[in-house]
């Protein structure tokens, strides 16, 4: 379990490693670690690429700021994925180019925005659900993710793009990391005959995996 000091200077190194690889753009995307007491948030209007550490916000259980800066306005799924997913220690939302794609596309399944083509997007990721548009910093989207009761690791906000949990700061980065290269995949293959990994081996992955999510 790492300290606090040592979760700021991760967030910062991973936040910049996902702006200088165009997975954020501008002040786009936020992210988010569980604490034994609250969570510490990326703050509002913040670039992912230009994060301090004295200045990430840090919230106390109830969600109310502590110390540094104004949270991001999507603090509401942020706090709904952790009330609702035990095992989760960090949330990553960004706004990565081919999983915002998919977010926007009418025949987007919203029960299964990313069907199982690889391996590791099962492992990583598993089943994803679409949740229905709101404006960014709505309350209602966090109603929406405590609807999934916990049974999704991940979602694509509809015209939004992406928000991924995961067990730690740095399986949710690289379970995000993951669903974007498999929607690119999914973008470039469209309108191909695409063979998906059938039942058995999804769940045969899902058993053997089960603790990277």
């Amino acid at each position: 379990m790492m300290d606090e000091a040592s979760l700021r200077s991760e967030m910062v190194r991973l936040a910049r490693s996902l702006f200088e690889r165009g997975f954020s753009v501008g002040t786009a995307g936020n992210i988010s670690v569980r604490l034994e007491n609250g969570l510490l948030m990326t703050p509002t209007n913040s670039s992912l690429g230009a994060l301090e550490a004295d200045r990430i916000s840090r919230l106390d259980d109830k969600g109310n700021l502590v110390s540094g800066d104004k949270p991001s306005k999507e603090v509401f799924l942020h706090r709904a994925f952790y009330q609702t997913r035990p095992q989760a220690g960090a949330v990553v939302h960004l706004h990565s180019t081919f999983a915002t794609a998919l977010s926007c596309l009418e025949d987007t399944d919203p029960n299964d925005c990313i069907p199982p083509i690889t391996p590791y997007v099962v492992m990583r990721v598993g089943k994803v659900r679409l949740l229905p548009y709101e404006p960014p910093g709505d309350e209602a989207m966090g109603d929406h993710i405590r609807n999934l009761n916990g049974d999704a690791a991940a979602v694509l906000l509809a015209n939004h793009g992406p928000v991924v949990s995961g067990k730690d700061l740095h399986s949710a980065v690289y379970a995000a990391e993951e669903l974007e290269e498999t929607a690119k995949l999914l973008v470039t293959l469209r309108g191909q005959k695409v063979r998906h990994l059938n039942n058995a081996q999804v769940d045969e992955l899902s058993r053997r995996f089960s603790d990277m999510k």
